[in-house]
């Protein structure tokens, strides 16, 4: 592996020893509080920058404005996600007249983002902490600097990115997971801003994925996804230590003790037929795939730069299902594209249909700084993106529906998050409780009374909502 994306341990020693100094400080802020935008990859990075925190001393707060120090993970893959954070992080400006001491801090994707840092400092002077997506472990160095100054810190490297192993975490969940196993992008999508602000493809090292899951699992997670903005571009560079994808599902899916396990987001021009059979032959991978399509449309697909076809996705489609006949399959899909005709939208139509999605995520394009597709000049107007997207929405309900009514009378076994709002029966010793079946689908179940949290149930569905199911216990959590 090449050392320079790893960061050293003596890097690592150096940040350990700003946390204890934070730690030491007797006005140091007392409790954080994080907001999350974007992606999985922000959920995990969230985790760490928790466990960061944590270490210097610091306790979670649940409700923001009673915080003493609030940051924004941010999110820059669409511009409402960039104008959603940036509204949010004005709407302190009040809060931090009110408490001068308040510390306000902008960390992810967006801050990554090329000449938003500059534009932060300048327009957003009551932000005291900046940093982006490649320095992330830097969070207490920043910190320290920050409260001892009593000056803003805007911090943002201009690099490929780097890999720093051991950092603290504060998991979310005790018995679900996210673990990374590479970070970055190189397919450079023409409309996509992720390989700017994310960095190349890195691996991590085999070993240290399996080291972190297998912690995790002695911990009692019984569920684990694993990350990367193209997962199954695992071990394809130079950093994975020869060990593909398909190998690394198997290796984390051999863990004692692991129920499932799942992976996001894999690009369907990288995806091949190991990767494919470890659906049939790997009884822990989740029949669920999240496979982004974007458009139906060839000649759209094309301009996208996504480096495959209609034909190709939907053989990729008819295999998956040859593979495991039950596996139900999610995507993403941009209406709107630069150039897209009528014909190409409904081209996309089609190819949903003929893909039978459970569920998708659907957006308008819009510029993205940096990208090819931001300089095409042959844009589509707004009001015809959004009949587009609300047709598109409105099939995918009829897909989803669909779906959900054809699981009324299967068997399934669901994973309990946490008890649910809805009325569990007449009878008053049951609670109603949610949690995910192996699709990843919302079930309610009526259970006694107590805590099933993280626990499995076996079950029967019994009705289809709208977007959930209800099912009926068949055997006792365990």
């Amino acid at each position: 592996m090449n050392e320079r994306l790893v960061v050293s341990e003596s890097e690592l020693a150096r940040q350990r020893d700003f946390a204890e100094r934070v730690r030491a400080l007797p006005e140091r802020p007392r409790s954080f509080h994080i907001v999350t935008m974007g992606c999985q990859m922000n959920e995990r990075d969230s985790e760490t920058i928790a466990g960061m925190l944590v270490e210097m001393g610091l306790r979670p707060e649940s409700v923001r404005e009673k915080a003493d120090l609030i940051l924004y993970n941010t999110c820059c893959v669409r511009e409402n996600a960039e104008n959603r954070a940036l509204g949010n992080v004005i709407w302190l400006k009040e809060l931090k007249k009110e408490r001068p001491e308040l510390l306000i801090c902008v960390g992810g994707c967006m801050a990554q983002e090329a000449g938003m840092a500059e534009r932060m400092k300048s327009m957003y002077p009551f932000i005291d902490l900046v940093f982006g997506t490649h320095n992330m472990h830097r969070l207490p160095e920043y910190l320290l600097r920050v409260l001892e100054s009593r000056r803003p810190v805007v911090e943002v490297l201009t690099s490929d990115g780097v890999i720093a192993e051991g950092l603290p975490q504060r998991r979310v969940s005790p018995f679900s997971a996210f673990v990374n196993i590479m970070y970055g992008c190189n397919n450079f999508c023409s409309y996509c801003i992720v390989p700017y602000v994310r960095g190349r493809e890195r691996s991590r090292k085999p070993e240290a994925v399996l080291e972190e899951c297998k912690r995790l699992v002695d911990q009692g997670v019984k569920e684990i996804t694993l990350l990367g903005q193209n997962v199954n571009a695992f071990g394809r560079d130079t950093h994975g230590d020869g060990v593909s994808f398909a190998a690394l599902l198997e290796k984390v899916a051999a863990l004692p003790g692991l129920k499932r396990l799942r992976y996001v987001t894999p690009h369907p021009k990288d995806m091949g037929p190991e990767d494919v059979a470890a659906f049939a032959n790997i009884p822990q991978l989740c029949p669920r795939l999240h496979l982004p399509l974007q458009a139906g449309s060839d000649a759209v697909l094309k301009r996208m730069g996504r480096k495959y076809d209609s034909a190709r996705y939907l053989e990729l489609v008819a295999s998956l299902r040859d593979a495991r006949p039950d596996i139900a399959l999610s995507t993403d899909l941009i209406v709107g594209f630069p150039g897209e005709t009528e014909e190409d939208f409904a081209a996309t139509l089609e190819l949903m249909r003929a893909s039978d999605f459970m569920s998708s995520f659907s957006f308008c394009y819009s510029d993205r700084p940096g990208t090819r597709a931001s300089r095409f000049l042959d844009k589509i107007a707004p009001d015809v993106q959004q009949d587009r997207l609300l047709r598109l929405q409105a099939l995918q309900e009829e897909l989803s529906q669909r779906w959900l009514d054809a699981r009324v009378g299967q068997e399934c076994e669901v994973l309990l998050e946490n008890a649910s709002r809805r009325e569990a029966t007449d009878d008053d010793s049951l609670q109603s409780w949610q949690g995910r079946d192996i699709y990843g689908a919302l079930v309610h179940v009526p259970l006694p009374a107590g805590d099933h949290t993280g626990r499995l149930v076996n079950a029967r569905i019994v009705e289809a909502k709208k977007h959930s199911l209800v099912a009926e216990a068949t055997g006792q959590p365990w």
